[in-house]
């Protein structure tokens, strides 16, 4: 697959660092001593944490080396390593992990999360949150434009490598043998976008890269005319022109456990003594 682009996906900044704005703001942390950002990308996410936790340890995590080097010249007080979540372990127990926008491309993430719950410190938070649009027009529509254009086997198992979503239940049970407290949530954002175009480019730093990695210029020339014509279809201009973008998005704060939360009916044994 091709490099991870910070500019392509740093377009629309505003609109994705929203997202992360409203985690951050619902995880419940005076102070934290060590702070994580899981798939940290061009660092906008990093940023935020560094403005909420100014004293923090903050160390800033993603596969991309593209997108590491944005985040670094972004933010050249915090640490930024190159890792995999999906076999990465802090070396110390963490206050915050925060995973925006990421763990959606990772195999197995109910599996993930709960295994990041421990390596948390006692009182520590995992927030996290994840696209669920996978059944919007903007994402069905990358499949019919293959066919449309003619490249349906070209672009053979082309399709998104993301996970489904999970049912909030499923997030909830995982979690809460760990947690002292689990929040989960769905919202759906509106995005004013300037018109079909601005969508196609959109999803060019994301949903659209495994199915133009398969093609050549001309190839994916033609795709894209397909797609943005779909789109343009799908999402028609509003009364100013603009068109709105529908993405849901699920989100987790997990508060984890410690000594002290363990249910009193485990010591009512011992009071009676």
């Amino acid at each position: 697959m091709t490099a991870w682009s910070p500019s392509q996906y740093l377009q629309f900044a505003d609109e994705r660092t929203r997202a992360a704005r409203d985690l951050l703001a619902a995880v419940p942390l005076g102070e934290a001593g060590r702070v994580v950002d899981i798939g940290c990308g061009p660092g906008n996410s990093s940023e935020l944490l560094a403005k909420r936790f100014p004293d923090a340890d903050l160390v800033g995590l993603d596969a991309s080396a593209e997108m590491l080097a944005a985040a670094r010249k972004r933010l050249p007080a915090a640490t930024f390593v190159r890792a995999d979540v999906v076999d990465w372990r802090p070396p110390a127990p963490v206050d915050l992990m925060f995973a925006n926008a990421v763990l959606q491309w990772v195999p197995d993430h109910v599996a993930v999360l709960a295994r990041l719950m421990d390596g948390l410190a006692d009182g520590g938070a995992l927030a996290v949150q994840m696209p669920d649009n996978l059944g919007e027009p903007c994402q069905t529509l990358m499949g019919t434009a293959a066919e449309e254009a003619g490249l349906a086997a070209r672009l053979a198992g082309a399709e998104s490598r993301r996970e489904q979503i999970a049912p909030p239940a499923v997030y909830y049970d995982r979690l809460k043998s760990k947690a002292a407290f689990v929040d989960i949530w769905r919202t759906v954002y509106h995005h004013s976008l300037a018109g079909p175009a601005a969508i196609v480019e959109w999803f060019r730093s994301t949903g659209l890269r495994p199915y133009l990695d398969h093609l050549d210029a001309a190839e994916q020339e033609a795709y894209l005319a397909r797609y943005q014509a779909l789109v343009a279809e799908a999402y028609p201009p509003r009364s100013d022109g603009r068109v709105l973008l529908a993405f849901p998005r699920l989100f987790i704060v997990a508060i984890k456990a410690s000594v002290r939360d363990e249910p009193r009916e485990a010591n009512r044994a011992d009071d009676r003594l």
